[in-house]
């Protein structure tokens, strides 16, 4: 077991503040106009995927660090987290799916509700700040 990576954390922690910082001009889009606009749209995705997979990253790195197996999936990360109180319970299950959407983003992404996308921004912006503050919460409490 090593140790749990601070710096490492924080580094994870800053994409996923930039990127919804990055995502606060699309939440307030109308839906046709964020459908018409393929770079938004595109620039949407990336910055979704890359927060989830910051997320992802953080999750696993605590798990495993603090000797537990790692998860056997993304969503099983957040779960997991939630169970080992790294984060709440409850927005480990709000945040789980999200590691779909993630596969969705890398996979599917030809065959992408464009909507969805957009209402993902709104619960990316009001959970995942969640998500940062309860990261720092528990670095602050490591030695």
């Amino acid at each position: 077991m090593s140790p749990i990576e601070k710096e490492i954390l924080r580094r994870k922690l800053a994409v996923i503040m930039e990127n919804l910082k990055a995502l606060e001009p699309i939440k307030d889009m109308a839906r046709d106009e964020y459908i018409k606009d393929i770079y938004k749209r595109k620039a949407t995705e990336r910055l979704l995927q890359e927060l989830i997979e910051a997320a992802i990253d953080i999750n696993t790195h605590i798990i495993v660090q603090t000797g537990h197996a790692a998860p056997d999936d993304y969503y099983e990360s957040f779960i997991k987290a939630g169970e080992l109180k790294i984060i709440s319970a409850d927005l480990a299950e709000k945040l789980a799916p999200s590691a779909g959407l993630r596969n969705r983003l890398v996979h599917e992404y030809d065959l992408l509700e464009h909507s969805m996308v957009l209402d993902a921004v709104k619960m990316a912006e009001e959970e995942y700040a969640d998500y940062v503050k309860q990261i720092e919460d528990y670095i602050s409490l490591l030695q």
